[in-house]
C-alpha cells in the first residue's frame, strides 16, 4: 500500500490520502478541453458546465421557448390563482455505482428534485418517478433503492404519489435509471431566481464544498484511494424554510450540482448581469476534498455538490440568514463567501489566498461523469 500526502494553501496539515497499488489513470474521467461540438451528443454536454449550456440553448431553448424555461431557474414557475404558483422541476439520475458512502441513487433522485423545487422558495409536496430497469438487475438492489427513496421522501416531507417502470435489455441501462418530476405550492409574492442578485448582496454557501464529487468517485475505485468523506446527499428544503424564515431579502437559491460552485455562480453573474467575487479563503472545504483535489489536478470549485446551496442575500440580512442556516442540520458549516459588485458584468472572480484575483470561469468539459 503506497501513501501520498498533499498539502493545500488553505490546509498546512498534510491530508493523507491512502493509496491502493494500482496506478490512478487521471485520464479516465475527464474529458480534455472541448473543441465545438453540433453533431453528437459528448460526455461533455452532461457536465452541467459551457458544453451542456449550449446545448440547452441551441437544441432545447430555440425549440420549446417560453418565460418559466427560459428564466433557467432550478424549476420552472406557473402562476393558479391570485397569490399562489406552482412550481415543478424534473431530473434524471444515472449515478455510477448506485450506492457510494452516504447515499445511493435512490435517494440522490428525491433529494435533488425536493432541492430543485425548493430553490424558487416553493414548499415541495409531491414527485413522480420512473425507473429505467436493466434485466439481469438484482430485485434486492431495487428494493434496497426504493425504500432508500422512501426514507429521504419521508425526512424532505413529500410523497411519491405516481410513477413507471420500463425494462431494457441487459447491457443497456447499467443497472437502473430513475427519473423524477416534483411539484411544489409557491407564494407569488416571493420572487427568487438567477435573475435577482443585485450590487452589495453577500453569497453564502451552506457547507463544505466538493463532499459528493469525491465520494462517488472513491466508490468507483478507479483511482486508487481512499478517503473518510461520504457524499452530502440530503433534501434542503426545510433549511431553506428556516432561512426565509427570518428574512425577506434572499434573492438567489441555487444548488451547485453539476459542474459545482464555480458553473453556478457564474449562472447567476450571467442571469443577473452582475460580477461576483469570491474570498479564496472563505470557502469551506474539508482537507480530504482539497488533498484528492491536488492530487487529481482537480478545483473544488468544479466538483459536483448534491446537499449544499447557494443564497444570494441582501448585505443586511447575511448575518441573520448565516445564524439560520447554521442551525440546521444540513448547514452547520455555512460561511459567507463572496460579495455581489455591478462590475465586472457576467463575470465570477476569485481573490486567492496569495492576495491575486483570477477568473473563474464555466466548467468547460466533462470533470466527472456520471456524477448524478
Amino acid at each position: 500500500m503506497r501513501h501520498i500526502i498533499a498539502t493545500g494553501l488553505k490546509h498546512p496539515t498534510p491530508v493523507e490520502l491512502i493509496m491502493t497499488e494500482k496506478t490512478p489513470d487521471l485520464q479516465g474521467p475527464v474529458c480534455p478541453v472541448p473543441k465545438k461540438h453540433t453533431e453528437t451528443i459528448m460526455l461533455g454536454h452532461g457536465s452541467g458546465g459551457k458544453m451542456m449550456a449550449d446545448l440547452i440553448k441551441d437544441v432545447f431553448y430555440s425549440r420549446l421557448e417560453n418565460e418559466p424555461l427560459l428564466a433557467g431557474n432550478d424549476a420552472g414557475v406557473v402562476e393558479l390563482t391570485d397569490g399562489l404558483c406552482l412550481a415543478i422541476s424534473t431530473d434524471a439520475h444515472v449515478v455510477s455505482p448506485l450506492f457510494f458512502s452516504g447515499g445511493d441513487i435512490g435517494r440522490l433522485a428525491v433529494c435533488g428534485t425536493v432541492n430543485d423545487v425548493s430553490m424558487v422558495g416553493a414548499v415541495p409536496l409531491y414527485l413522480t418517478a420512473s425507473f429505467i430497469l436493466e434485466e439481469g438487475l438484482d430485485i434486492k438492489i431495487l428494493e434496497k433503492v426504493v425504500e432508500s427513496m422512501s426514507k429521504a421522501a419521508e425526512e424532505a416531507g413529500v410523497d411519491i404519489i405516481s410513477g413507471d417502470t420500463k425494462v431494457v435489455a441487459h447491457g443497456e441501462a447499467d443497472g437502473l435509471y430513475i427519473s423524477t418530476t416534483g411539484v411544489g405550492l409557491l407564494d407569488s409574492r416571493i420572487e427568487i431566481g438567477g435573475s435577482k442578485a443585485k450590487p452589495g448582496d453577500k453569497v453564502l454557501v451552506s457547507g463544505t464544498i466538493g463532499d459528493h464529487g469525491i465520494a462517488v468517485l472513491e466508490a468507483r475505485g478507479e483511482l486508487g484511494f481512499k478517503t473518510q468523506l461520504e457524499s452530502d446527499v440530503a433534501p434542503l428544503n426545510h433549511l431553506i424554510e428556516d432561512i426565509m424564515a427570518v428574512s425577506k431579502n434572499i434573492h438567489v437559491l441555487r444548488d451547485p450540482t453539476r459542474g459545482g460552485v464555480a458553473t453556478a455562480l457564474n449562472e447567476i453573474a450571467r442571469q443577473s448581469g452582475v460580477g461576483i467575487i469570491l474570498d479564496e479563503n472563505s470557502l469551506p472545504v474539508k482537507p480530504a476534498v482539497v488533498g484528492a483535489c491536488e492530487m487529481l489536478g482537480f478545483d473544488p470549485l468544479y466538483i459536483a455538490n448534491e446537499g449544499k446551496l447557494l443564497a444570494v442575500v441582501s448585505p443586511e440580512d447575511a448575518d441573520m440568514v448565516l445564524v439560520a442556516m447554521r442551525k440546521s442540520q444540513y448547514g452547520q458549516e455555512a460561511a459567507v463567501i463572496g460579495q455581489v459588485e455591478a462590475e465586472p458584468a457576467g463575470r465570477l472572480l476569485l481573490k486567492t489566498a496569495l492576495g491575486a484575483t483570477r477568473i473563474i470561469d464555466v466548467l468547460a468539459g466533462e470533470l466527472l461523469p456520471r456524477i448524478c
